[in-house]
């Protein structure tokens, strides 16, 4: 009895150790001195691509807006916005592991909220897992939950902070 009791304390913890080394592991780890160019978001696919030189050198599945479907109109409407942007920024201190902030809203997107009486919304960026919240790791993507942004596991947005210079162009496809 306490030899099936060991065993099966054993395997749960194998189990353990296996579902937080999946769910905390950053596959494939690009190489030290590695820069990109651009980036591009399939949002019906839930990908995020980089690119050097037009290769794509890396994709990772990422969370969206509470409501991914179609382009941002508004602001707290929880889309992500769509079309092409820049980082223009990064955060350290975000309540989010890491943000690199998109150049969301552009001139287009302010002149159709104005027309509509509404605020584009802002603050649209690629980030990290909340602070205090990491141990979730890869699992956060099972369902959209930011609100706006483009959610990484707090490894991938480590590598892509790394990776990334400003200005770097993204293309956010529907």
């Amino acid at each position: 009895m306490i030899c099936k009791i060991t065993l099966a304390c054993v395997g749960i913890c194998v189990l353990a150790l296996a579902v937080y080394f999946y769910a905390h592991h950053n596959w494939n780890p690009l190489p030290s001195g590695t820069t990109i160019d651009r980036i591009v978001v399939e949002k019906t696919a839930r990908k995020l691509s980089i690119f050097r030189d037009g290769r794509r050198l890396k994709t990772y599945r990422v969370a969206l807006g509470h409501s991914p479907v179609g382009p941002k109109e508004n602001e707290g409407d929880m889309k992500t916005p769509e079309g092409i942007y820049k980082i223009d920024s990064r955060n350290a201190q975000s309540s989010f592991h890491l943000a690199l902030h998109i150049s969301y809203p552009s001139d287009d997107n302010n002149a159709r909220a104005t027309e509509r009486g509404v605020s584009a919304g802002f603050d649209i960026m690629i980030h990290g897992i909340p602070n205090g919240r990491g141990w979730i790791g890869a699992f956060h993507r099972w369902k959209d939950w930011t609100a706006g942004c483009i959610a990484l596991t707090d490894e991938e947005i480590e590598e892509l902070w790394r990776v990334t210079p400003d200005g770097t162009s993204i293309e956010i496809r529907p």
